[in-house]
């Protein structure tokens, strides 16, 4: 599967952003879809994931209940919306997919074999 991300921007502290992801080829309801971020100089650090069904969805503790990952399968796309951002969420974005992963490992990159190209997000005042 191939996949694109896109939607990031420059936002100040308090606002949101959506960022999309589209599957080019594949269909994405096939996958577990997955947020990944990075910033400069640290690794790239687990932020969120949603089951086949988008029933299942997981979040990394620094933005659980602010950030939410959903899916539209119709339109073959995953969504990451942002709220309540901080300058600490500033970084690279990066969608994932992987047809089987265990939740235990959905937060290492490894685990993580597609991967779209980073979607810049800014946030600062």
């Amino acid at each position: 599967v191939q996949l694109q991300a896109f939607g990031g921007g420059s936002v100040e502290p308090g606002g949101s952003l959506r960022l999309s992801c589209a599957g080019s080829t594949g269909t994405l309801s096939n996958y577990v879809m997955g947020w990944f971020r990075q910033a400069p100089g640290k690794e790239r650090e687990f932020v969120a994931a949603v089951g086949w069904g988008a029933e299942e969805v997981y979040y990394s503790d620094p933005v659980a209940g602010r950030f939410t990952i959903s899916r539209d399968s119709a339109k073959n796309m995953v969504y990451l919306q942002m709220n309540t951002l901080k300058p600490e969420d500033t970084a690279v974005y990066y969608c994932a997919a992987s047809s089987y992963i265990l939740w235990d490992s959905a937060r290492k990159s490894s685990a993580w074999p597609y991967w779209g190209q980073g979607t810049q997000v800014t946030v600062s005042s």
